[in-house]
């Protein structure tokens, strides 16, 4: 809305040409979104312990567990509204990008919502069923997907290598027109560029081969979406965590974005321009403001926890921020936190049920899942874990503290592999 004032040549406001740059308005919608979290949060927390909306908690042997019992939850709904307030101000609120993330935000905080209000209503900790979970986020994959796949705003510029004729040096260009093509990038390989049409290009017919390459995208649109919200789901399950760790993230994402959506910058660094996707830059502010903001209530001990409202939110969000901007595929790297606390639940399930029809008693790989809690538990040679180390418990804010390190070594790892090729 002030963008679009500030920006009508009816409006000559001193300094209105601030507006332009992609970060002043960035600044400013971290700024904003920090100040509504603290301000708001206050607020809200107090409003949640008068409704006694506090968390169920089960007795898991766990060190300072159930201290936590009766915290507020559902503060996701301070994360989302300090995000959408600053967007719907300092964004172009016609640029598909801004709109689409403004989508994810707005649907996957009403699934977590959904999800929390069932639990708090029937005091229990199953709250919305899995299959709706899966059916909420398969439709948002398949909304940014086909969107991606038919808006004429969303193209991208490939970039080219050139050899110049009087010398042996080598200038890196874009093409001068733009492409309507499911191109992503890919780390360790020369350009960076994977085209999922690719994939199909075995087929005779060039517009079926095209259509099918556009049906894989949606399909790992689909898939990056399910299993990075899953991730950060499964991740809020220690004071600061999920936040701190999605803050990082979404840093990582912010710079991606700003690199590509810049023709001189993806020039220079010989990356992939997609026109339009800087205004992903200003969401980015935004979404770091409401995690630090967040933070200032939920660090240890949390006076407030983000509830399903805000996990299932941030994973939503990281996901279609890293789709929209072509990196999909650094995903398995950036967010490989959420993926390790996704494998460590599966890995558990399954070893149990093999080990307990092998030998009529259920074994485990790790003290508990997810992850961060297998560091939470003392050893104890009475659960038969396979990994059963450390045997003292680490304390709560020393275990986040390394996550939030291991976030921050795997976001420079990412960029790493996109130089080493």
């Amino acid at each position: 809305m002030l963008y679009e004032l500030f920006r009508a040549p009816a409006f000559d406001i001193p300094g209105s040409g601030l507006m332009g740059y992609i970060t002043f308005r960035t600044g400013m919608a971290f700024a904003l979104s920090l100040l509504i979290a603290l301000i708001a949060g206050r607020k809200i927390i107090n409003a949640l312990q008068l409704r006694q909306v506090g968390e169920i908690v089960r007795d898991l042997g766990l060190e300072g567990q159930m201290s936590k019992k009766g915290t507020p939850t559902m503060g996701g709904v301070i994360i989302i509204l300090s995000i959408l307030v600053p967007c719907l101000l300092l964004g172009n609120l016609g640029n598909v990008y801004m709109i689409l993330m403004l989508i994810a935000t707005v649907w996957m905080g009403t699934i977590g919502f959904l999800d929390d209000y069932r639990k708090l209503k029937y005091h229990n900790k199953e709250g919305l069923k899995g299959k709706y979970k899966i059916t909420g986020q398969v439709g948002l994959g398949l909304i940014v997907g086909v969107t991606m796949w038919l808006s004429p705003a969303i193209v991208m510029s490939e970039n080219q290598e050139v050899v110049r004729q009087d010398s042996a040096s080598i200038e890196v260009i874009h093409q001068g027109t733009v492409e309507k093509t499911p191109q992503t990038t890919i780390p360790f390989v020369k350009n960076n560029n994977f085209n999922y049409e690719w994939l199909s290009s075995w087929l005779s017919d060039k517009e079926a081969a095209k259509t099918a390459g556009w049906l894989v995208f949606v399909f790992v649109t689909i898939l990056v979406v399910t299993a990075v919200s899953n991730g950060a789901n499964l991740t809020d399950g220690l004071d600061g965590l999920a936040a701190g760790t999605s803050a990082i993230i979404g840093l990582a994402l912010a710079i991606m974005a700003y690199l590509g959506g810049n023709v001189i910058y993806s020039s220079y660094l010989n990356i992939m321009y997609i026109p339009g996707s800087s205004e992903l830059v200003v969401y980015a502010g935004a979404f770091m403001g409401a995690l630090v903001g967040f933070l200032w209530y939920n660090a240890y001990p949390a006076q407030v926890f983000m509830g399903d409202t805000g996990s299932l939110t941030l994973g939503g969000i990281l996901a279609v921020f890293a789709i929209l901007i072509r990196k999909e595929l650094l995903i398995p790297v950036l967010c490989l936190t959420f993926f390790l606390e996704d494998l460590s639940v599966i890995l558990q399930v399954g070893y149990f049920k093999l080990t307990k029809r092998k030998y009529g008693q259920g074994r485990r790989i790790f003290k508990m899942t997810p992850l961060h809690h297998h560091f939470q538990k003392a050893g104890d040679t009475s659960i038969k874990a396979l990994l059963n180390f450390p045997k003292n418990p680490i304390p709560e804010p020393k275990i986040v503290t390394r996550f939030w390190i291991v976030a921050l070594l795997l976001a420079t790892i990412t960029f790493i592999t996109l130089k080493v090729r």
